[in-house]
C-alpha cells in the first residue's frame, strides 16, 4: 500500500516525514528532547539542586495547602505530580511548578462555601481537584488556541493592586494561627475583626507567638541577608526540634501531626454538574491569574539563560500539570518564583531537578510520614505570612503615586476590591478596571495639531512647540488611536473644531494617520458624514500614511472612493506638496524635501 513507512512522501499531501513528525511531537513534549540530549556532566548539579529544592518543597507545600483550606498532605501530593508533569511537558528548563501562595486564597474562597459549615476534608479535596481540572482544561484550550497574550490583559497597576490585595488576604488569614488561636469569619474584614477581638480577649498563646515570630524572622532574615540558605527549611526543622526537646506541645501549641503514609491511587475527582457550574468561573479566573504569573516568570528565567519560551506551550504545560494533579487529590498550581530561584541558585541545569524533588518526596511519603509530627502550625503560618510579606509591593505603589496618580488610583481600587469585596470578586473588579482603563484611553486618546520646526526634521505637536511654523490654510492633525464606535464622534468634533480654529480660512485638513491602526464601521460612517460636512464648508479632508490594512477596510466600506484617491498620500511630505499645488499657496519649507520624515512628537 502506498504511504507505507519509509516510502518517499509517505505522509502524502501533508509533506510530513517521520523526522518532522518526531520534531513536532518533541516540540509539545520537551521532556523527550531533554532526555535525548541530556549530558552526563549535568547530573551532579541537577541532583544537588533537586535535593536542596526538596527541603523547600515540603514545608511550603504543606503551608500553601492549609492556606487553600485543605489537609497539609495534599500539598505534597500536588507538588509531586506538578513537578513530574511539568518536567515532561514544560518548555522552560528550570521553571518550578507547585502550590502557590497567590492561588491559595482563591482556592479557599472557591471551595469552602461549597464545603459547608461541617468542613468535610474529603469534599474539600474533591472540589479542589475539580477546580484544578477546570483550570487545566482552560489553560490547555487557551494554549492550543494560541491565546498566549490573553494573560496580558491585566495592566501593571491592576496586577500590582490585585497581588497586594492577595498579600493582605494571605497575611490576615494566618494571623490567628500565628498567635495560636482560631477565628471564624466569612471574609477578610470579618477575619481581621475576629482576630482583633481574640487579641482583646487574651486568646493569644504565648508559645505559638514565639514560634511564629522566630520562624518568620528566620525566613525573612535568610531571604534578606543569606539568600543561599533555605530559611523555610531552617524554620521548619528548628521549630520541630524545639517542640520535641522542650515539650512545647504540652503548653497548648497546635501541631500539624503525622501525615498519612503512602501515595494516592489516581482517580477522577467526584463531581456534579452543580459543583462544576459553581466552580467554572473560579477555574477560569485561576487560569487567568496563574497564566499571567507563569508566562511572565518563564520569560524572566528564560532570558537569563538565553532561551526563548513560547507562551502558548507554557499555557499547555501548565494546563496538563493542573489536569494531572486533579487525579491525585491535588489542587490548582502555578509557577513559583521562590522555588525556581532556589533551583537556579543551587545550580539546576534541566527539569531533572523537578524529577529528583518528586522522587524524594514520594520516598519520604512512603517511609517518613511522621516527619511532620512535631511541626507547629504557627511555623506553617509564619511561612505563609512571609510569602505574603514578600508578595506585597509597596515600592511599586509608591512609584505609581509619584509618576501617574491615575494609575495609582486603579492600583488601590484593585487592592480594595480584593480585601473588601472578596478574592474572586476582586479578580472580576481587577479585570474590569483594566478593560475600563483601556477604553477610557481609547475614548479620548492623545491628539495634536502639527507644525514644522525650522531646524528639526518632521512635523511636531504645535502645543508642545509654540515656535512651530503652521502652513497657511492647512491643518495637520494627528489622532493617536484606532477610530472605533466609542471615539468616532470625538474624532469628528476635534476635526470640526480645528476647521474653525484659524483666523484665515482653512482649505484642507490633513490627517497624519500613521497611529490609526483600524477603523470600524461606525468610524467609516462618521468619515462619510465628515467629508460631506467639510465639503459644505469648502474644506477638503486628506490622509497621509494610512496603513495598508486600514486602506483595505476603507475600500470594503466604500469610503476610500468618497475621500478620493487624490486625497490619500503615502507621506506627510507628499501630502503637503499636494496641498501647495492644489491651493496655489506660497510657503517655503525651512527644510529640504528629502529630509521630510513622518509626524514626530
Amino acid at each position: 500500500m502506498r504511504g507505507a513507512a519509509g516510502y518517499p512522501g509517505a505522509w502524502g499531501s501533508t509533506g510530513l516525514t517521520n523526522a518532522s513528525r518526531a520534531d513536532r511531537v518533541e516540540s509539545w513534549i520537551p521532556g523527550l528532547d531533554a532526555a535525548r540530549s541530556y549530558r552526563r556532566e549535568w547530573f551532579r548539579d541537577d541532583l544537588i539542586a533537586g535535593l536542596v529544592l526538596t527541603a523547600l518543597l515540603i514545608p511550603q507545600g504543606m503551608a500553601y495547602a492549609q492556606l487553600a483550606g485543605l489537609p497539609p498532605v495534599t500539598g505534597l501530593y500536588t507538588t509531586v505530580i506538578s513537578l513530574i508533569a511539568y518536567a515532561v511537558f514544560g518548555p522552560s528548563r528550570i521553571l518550578v511548578l507547585g502550590p502557590d501562595s497567590t492561588l491559595g486564597p482563591l482556592i479557599a474562597a472557591s471551595i469552602l462555601p461549597l464545603v459547608g459549615a461541617g468542613g468535610d476534608p474529603e469534599r474539600a479535596v474533591a472540589l479542589a481537584g475539580l477546580l484544578a481540572l477546570i483550570m487545566g482544561v482552560t489553560c490547555i484550550g487557551a494554549g492550543l488556541a494560541k491565546l498566549g497574550t490573553l494573560a496580558e490583559l491585566l495592566s501593571k497597576p491592576i496586577r500590582v493592586g490585585y497581588l497586594n490585595g492577595i498579600a493582605i488576604v494571605v497575611i490576615v488569614s494566618q494571623l490567628p494561627a500565628f498567635f495560636g488561636f482560631v477565628v471564624d469569619g466569612s471574609s477578610t474584614l470579618e477575619d481581621f475583626w475576629a482576630f482583633l477581638q481574640g487579641l482583646g480577649a487574651g486568646s493569644t498563646n504565648a508559645v505559638a507567638l514565639v514560634v511564629g515570630v522566630t520562624s518568620l524572622g528566620v525566613v525573612l532574615g535568610c531571604r534578606r541577608w543569606m539568600p543561599r540558605v533555605p530559611g523555610v527549611l531552617l524554620a521548619a526543622v528548628g521549630s520541630a526540634v524545639a517542640v520535641a526537646l522542650l515539650g512545647l506541645s504540652q503548653q497548648g501549641l497546635a501541631l500539624v501531626g503525622p501525615v498519612p503514609s503512602g501515595f494516592p491511587v489516581p482517580s477522577l475527582p467526584s463531581m456534579s454538574f452543580a459543583d462544576a457550574g459553581a466552580l467554572a468561573f473560579a477555574g477560569v479566573g485561576l487560569a487567568f491569574i496563574s497564566l499571567a504569573d507563569t508566562t511572565a516568570l518563564s520569560r524572566v528565567f528564560a532570558s537569563r539563560n538565553g532561551d526563548d519560551v513560547d507562551p502558548n506551550r507554557e499555557m499547555v504545560a501548565l494546563g496538563i500539570a493542573n489536569v494531572s494533579v486533579a487525579f491525585f487529590q491535588g489542587f490548582p498550581v502555578g509557577a513559583s518564583s521562590s522555588r525556581t530561584a532556589v533551583a537556579e541558585t543551587a545550580g539546576a541545569r534541566t527539569q531533572l531537578v523537578g524529577i529528583v524533588g518528586a522522587v524524594t518526596l514520594v520516598i519520604l511519603l512512603l517511609t517518613g510520614g511522621g516527619l511532620t509530627t512535631n511541626l507547629p502550625s504557627a511555623c506553617l503560618a509564619a511561612i505563609v505570612v512571609a510569602a505574603g510579606v514578600t508578595l506585597f509591593d509597596l515600592k511599586q505603589m509608591r512609584w505609581l503615586w509619584q509618576v501617574r496618580p491615575s494609575e495609582f488610583v486603579l492600583c488601590l481600587s484593585a487592592l480594595l476590591g480584593v480585601v473588601v469585596v472578596g478574592v474572586l470578586e476582586g479578580l472580576v473588579i481587577a479585570i474590569a478596571l483594566s478593560l475600563a482603563n483601556f477604553v477610557r484611553r481609547a475614548l479620548r486618546p492623545h491628539d495634536a495639531e502639527l507644525g514644522r520646526l525650522p531646524s528639526t526634521k518632521g512635523y511636531h505637536d504645535a502645543a508642545r512647540h509654540p515656535e512651530a511654523e503652521i502652513i497657511p490654510g492647512l491643518v495637520i492633525y494627528r489622532f493617536d488611536a484606532p477610530i472605533f464606535f466609542a471615539n468616532a464622534a470625538h474624532f469628528a468634533r476635534q476635526v470640526m473644531a480645528l476647521a474653525g480654529s484659524r483666523e484665515e480660512p482653512v482649505r484642507w485638513i490633513l490627517v497624519a494617520a500613521e497611529p490609526i491602526t483600524d477603523i470600524d464601521t461606525t468610524g467609516a460612517e462618521m468619515l462619510v458624514d465628515l467629508v460631506a460636512d467639510l465639503h459644505v464648508a469648502g474644506i477638503e479632508l486628506a490622509f497621509a500614511e494610512l496603513k495598508g490594512p486600514v486602506k483595505d477596510r476603507l475600500r470594503r466600506y466604500g469610503v476610500y472612493d468618497q475621500i478620493g484617491e487624490g486625497r490619500i498620500y503615502p507621506t506627510l511630505g507628499t501630502a503637503v506638496d499636494g496641498y501647495l499645488r492644489a491651493s496655489q499657496v506660497t510657503w517655503h519649507d525651512p527644510l529640504d524635501e528629502s529630509t521630510r520624515p513622518s509626524a514626530g512628537d
